[in-house]
């Protein structure tokens, strides 16, 4: 209630999560925020918008935004995640640069400190999976990132454990520029129900095909229909490239397909807090990423070219 809140003057800013792919900003942003605003999967090149989750931490309200993984595109879909992902750097008031620590300065990491270089932007840097780390390999990596000029300071933590989390947050709430809450007090993401909806089908459909999984898929809410007992119908379809990839969706006798769903209905039961009706089906479409729409409806800017 607003009534509880801090008599002190309020804090409000945009941080933004960036960093190569896999390095774990999803996991913190769902840490940070605490709950689920953004999905998850050991499979690169999860994230594929801005996805912005909004965490209250005494009398500051930080809107975090995770971005794509930065690499080197090569498609015309990793073009409009890495345009993001940098656009998402340029609109923040604050950037934190995530790396995993197993990995240390890769060549897309270097990349993502020379374009933030560029900008001149004061940056903090999370070393991420510090668990799986030995400890003098840790300190070596800090200290050759503690030589970088822009690197201001360095924080460790383990995103899927919690550890070190909170010291991040509190931390940042220091940085946060005085003025109003940006956000009403009880919302927690910016991304409206249909693509959390499509989201959530698309992480499950990480979860049960792993490595088959195709690269060119998607996943659209196409109708949302709020039924008079309180429950919600959703129709979703997953668009695939090539009709040995809707086999591969669909798996032997539709199991594949029925096994999504039913991990998707119930995680969305359990977020939107009603019963849900979910209904997907599996399309051909050749073109997809070259059609414009596809990519409005997933929160991207069509690239040129």
């Amino acid at each position: 209630m607003a009534e509880d809140r801090p008599t002190q003057e309020t804090r409000a800013g945009f941080v933004t999560l960036a960093g190569a792919p896999n390095a774990g900003k999803s996991t913190l942003l769902n840490q940070l925020v605490g709950a689920k605003v953004s999905i998850v999967s050991p499979k690169v090149q999860t994230t594929r918008a801005r996805v912005i989750g909004i965490a209250i931490e005494g009398n500051a309200q930080i809107a975090f935004v995770d971005t794509p993984g930065i690499f080197m595109p090569k498609r015309r879909l990793e073009k409009a995640m890495v345009e993001a992902a940098w656009g998402g750097v340029s609109d923040g008031d604050f950037t934190v640069l995530l790396i995993d620590a197993q990995r240390g300065v890769s060549e897309n990491v270097q990349r993502i400190l020379d374009g933030l270089a560029e900008q001149k932007r004061p940056i903090w840097v999370v070393l991420n999976k510090i668990d799986l780390v030995k400890k003098e390999n840790l300190l070596a990596l800090a200290a050759q990132l503690g030589e970088m000029a822009q690197v201001e300071q360095i924080f460790m933590l383990s995103a899927l454990k919690g550890d070190g989390v909170s010291d991040l947050l509190e931390a940042l709430v220091a940085k946060m520029p005085v003025g109003p809450w940006l956000y009403p007090e009880d919302q927690i993401s910016e991304m409206p129900n249909r693509l959390l909806a499509a989201e959530i089908t698309r992480e499950k459909l990480f979860m049960r095909l792993h490595q088959e999984l195709p690269y060119a898929l998607t996943v659209e809410t196409e109708a949302w229909e709020e039924k008079k007992d309180g429950s919600v119908k959703i129709s979703q379809v997953i668009y695939v490239t090539r009709e040995g990839h809707k086999a591969i969706v669909l798996g032997k006798g539709g199991k594949n397909a029925r096994i999504v769903g039913q991990m998707a209905r119930e995680e969305l039961s359990e977020l939107l807090e009603r019963p849900v009706h979910l209904f997907t089906f599996v399309k051909v479409r050749e073109k997809w990423l070259d059609d414009p729409a596809r990519y409005r409806e997933m929160g991207l800017d069509f690239p040129k070219g």
